[in-house]
Formats: C-alpha cells, structure tokens, sequence
C-alpha cells in the first residue's frame, strides 16, 4: 500500500469511528472544539514542530546553548495565544458557572496562584510569567469543558476527538512516513514516535485515550448506548456501536505499546485498566475501604519498586536497570544544585541559564527534566508547592471518591486518571505546562457542583442562560 492510500484509509478509517460513537440525542457547545485543539496540540506537537519536520519553515537544528531555551517558537505563540482568548471569551459568557466551579475547588486556584507568584523570584521573570500564562491555558480549557450544558458527555467527546485522531494518525506516520513518525535517539537506536515527539510521550498518549477507550467499553459491555445488528450465519447479533469503535482504538493502543515499548505508561495503563473494571462491581464500591486498599497497594508497590529497593528485580523483568535508564543520578545531580528549599527557583525556571549550562556540561544527551514530577515541582516551587500539592492530592482523592460514590461511571474513570498521574509521575515529570497526564489529573480532581452527569433539566436552564450571552455567539450551539 502506497503512503497516499494509506492516508486515504485512515482518514475513512477515523470518519467511521466518529459514525460508529455518534451519539445524536447527545448536544454539546461547539466551544469544546476549543479544548479539543488545545489537547491535541499538547498530547502531540507544537505546530513550529509539524512545519519543521515537514520541511515547511526552517527549524529542527539542534539547540548549541541554553540561551536558546529561552526565545520559543513566534508561530506556536501566537496559536495558543489565540486558543486562550478564544477560550477567556467562552468563559466570560459562562462566568456564573465559572465562578461556582472555581468556588468548589480551591485548593487548585491556590496552586495556580502560588505558581504566578513564584514567577516574582524567577531569575528569568518574562519567561517564566509566559509560562505561567500558558498553564492557565490547561485550566481555562478544563473549565470550557466541564461548565458544558452536559459536562459528561463533553468529557467523553472531548476524549474521543482526540483520541480517535492521535491514535490512528501516529500508526500511519510511524508506517508510512517514517521521517515524521520515527526518531533517531542520542545513544544511537531509533525509536517509534508517532504523532508525539518521543516515544514517552508517544507512550502518553496511548495511556491517556487507551484508557479512556477501555472505560468506553466497559461502559458498553454493561448495555449503555445505542447497538447495531450484526448478522451471522446463525443468527442477527445487536452489538454496541461504542464497543465497536473503541474496541478498534484499543486494539491499536495495544499495537503502539508494542512498538514504543514504554515501561512507565504500560505499568500505568494495566494499573488503571484494572481500577475502571474493579470500580464497575457493587460489592466492591459498596465497601470503600476494598478500594482504599487497592489504591494503596498500587502505588506501594511502584515506589517499592523504584525507590526503596526492595522491587529491583520487578524493574528489571520489566526491562530497565535498577538505575531507571540513569534517572536516579540525575536526581542527586539537580537536588545537589538547589539554592532556595522553601520556594525553589520560581516556575518553570530551573532548567534555564547557567544551571541547565552546568547539567548539559556533565550529561552529553543534553537533559531537561528530571523525569520525575515531585522533585521537579521541589526545583521549581520549594517546599511550599510539595505541600500545596500535596494538599491537592489529598483533597482530590476525597473528590474522586465522592463522585465514586455518586455515580460509578464518572467516579471510576477520575479515579484511573487521578491514580495513573501519581504513578506516572515517579518517573516522568508531567506537572508542567500543556503536559496531557497533568491536564488529566486537573479532570479528576475538579469538582463539578452536581457532578459531570447534571440532570437534563438543569443543563437546559444552564444552556438557556448562556444562549442570551452576546459574548459567544458564535461558539454556542443553537
């Protein structure tokens, strides 16, 4: 098969898995296309990305010093600077609905705002506001979504855009144009990207929207959504449509695993299928401690296993050395450089200047995250953002549990989320700006007053509301 007609394939490929999921009795604002954008492009590449490895613009030279960190791209800039005023548009017509979802989640709004305030102390102030500026982007599109006139359905669209583009897309970059889907790494083997632009990042996305797949078929195995007949010899089958689709998206995150070979998003993917199956039995959520102990048990065994040594011979069956492929030395390395404990070196600055200078002086392959989230929010935030994140994780497992108990469906997928971030987290750093695992987490941890699944009723009123604002008029559906 030529490149032209596998593209041609798979673009009727994708156009079948948005008719088999198309669910009209459902409605949506059109603003989720917003969001939607904004995940693809964070779950994937920059647009200055595509054009240079396309051949478009100029770009993709290696980067000589870290002074050219510092610039960024002109293009992308001005992309997501657009998304986000499209999005604060969206947001000034919902603003009682915003207010109320800020009111219901505190605990973020003061991480968001400890962050800016850590840009005063930054030695490089402009970039790191810009920065800043670009993590509210990842809040203001949760918030587009979840104060949608059906907030449950947007999550699952919002899942099922992306998903059923990124996937497909990376199996025929990484098949039929190598040069865009495949890399070439540092230590001289090439590795499987896709539309991402690592094979980690690539191992990401399958956890992310495989998981969200996997939710979407145990949803349908269970009876819900609309069916379509299959005739066999013997007789006329009714088979979800959902099923279907997302079976066949499942099947190709399982071929993406297979040729990214990604340990961290594998374990987390098989740990969170787990919990969406688990949480869909009664007598399991009808006893919440069952579940408290599952949860524990997951994460024990991953720090076990990676920290404390008493599971080496666990990460080495998995295929990487007790080192964790060298993450351990650079741990010491940037906790050994860090300067101001309490409030670190302001947000996302550390690995600027002289520091990142001093680390790429040592390491030939050139470094620039520490590849586990905590010590980089401890770089980043001091102490003070390790116990405002702490208190988010506290405060959003309680969240979680809460819409477990109110609605096994909504419950169990913020549940796999919440849980793949802090095992995924261990070694990968995904609490930073446009990260999908961070933006993932922030899902599961909003509350939503009344929960993602509001009644009909109010979610006509709420859209009536809205209808009148003149603010979006073209992004609201009639």
């Amino acid at each position: 098969m030529t490149s032209h007609t596998a593209t041609v394939t798979v673009a009727l490929g994708i156009a079948g898995l948005f008719v088999l999921d198309r669910d009209g009795n459902a409605h949506t604002s059109k603003a989720l296309w917003i969001p939607v954008v904004w995940l693809a492009v964070a779950a994937s590449r920059m647009m200055g990305e595509w054009l240079a490895a396309m051949g478009v613009v100029n770009g993709g030279a290696p980067i000589d010093s870290a002074d050219q960190l510092l610039d960024g791209s002109p293009l992308d800039r001005f992309l997501l600077t657009m998304l986000l005023a499209l999005g604060i548009v969206v947001l000034l017509g919902r603003r009682r609905s915003v207010g109320a979802l800020l009111r219901a989640n505190v605990p973020i709004l003061i991480f968001f705002l400890y962050c800016g305030a850590s840009t005063l102390w930054s030695d490089y102030t402009d970039v790191s506001f810009k920065r800043w500026v670009k993590a509210l982007g990842d809040l203001a599109m949760l918030l587009i979504v979840l104060t949608d006139r059906n907030p449950f359905v947007a999550v699952k669209r919002l899942l099922t855009r992306v998903g059923f583009l990124l996937v497909p897309v990376s199996i025929l970059l990484i098949k039929y144009y190598p040069d865009l889907g495949r890399g070439w790494s540092e230590w001289g083997g090439g590795f499987y990207k896709g539309v991402a632009s690592s094979k980690n990042e690539l191992g990401g996305v399958c956890l992310l929207f495989g998981l969200g797949s996997a939710w979407r078929v145990v949803q349908a195995l269970r009876g819900k959504g609309s069916k379509i007949w299959i005739e066999f010899p013997a007789r006329a089958v009714a088979i979800p449509r959902s099923l279907i689709a997302h079976g066949a998206l499942l099947a190709m995150v399982i071929w993406l695993f297979w040729m990214a070979n990604t340990v961290t998003a594998i374990s987390c993917f098989l740990m969170a299928s787990v919990l969406v199956m688990v949480t869909n039995i009664p007598a399991l959520t009808r006893k919440p401690w069952r579940l408290h102990f599952l949860v524990v048990a997951m994460l024990s065994v991953s720090v076990c296993a990676l920290f404390l040594g008493l599971g080496t011979g666990l990460v080495e069956t998995m295929g990487r050395d007790p080192t964790l492929t060298g993450r351990t030395q650079i741990w010491h390395l940037v906790l050994s450089m860090t300067t101001n404990p309490l409030l670190g070196t302001g947000f996302e600055s550390f690995w600027l200047g002289p520091r990142l200078q001093k680390i790429w002086s040592i390491y030939w392959w050139r470094p620039n995250e520490a590849h586990n989230a905590y010590i980089e929010v401890f770089l980043n935030l001091g102490w003070i953002g390790i116990a405002l994140l702490a208190v988010l994780v506290t405060t959003g497992y309680q969240k979680v549990f809460n819409a477990l108990r109110r609605d096994p469906d909504e419950g169990g997928l913020r549940l796999a989320y919440f849980v793949t971030a802090l095992a995924y987290n261990c070694t990968e750093s995904s609490i930073r700006i446009m990260h999908p695992v961070w933006i993932f987490f922030l899902l599961a941890t909003i509350t939503v007053p009344g929960g993602w699944e509001r009644s009909k009723k109010k979610g006509r009123a709420l859209a009536s509301r809205e209808a009148g604002s003149q603010l979006v008029p073209c992004l609201e559906e009639a």
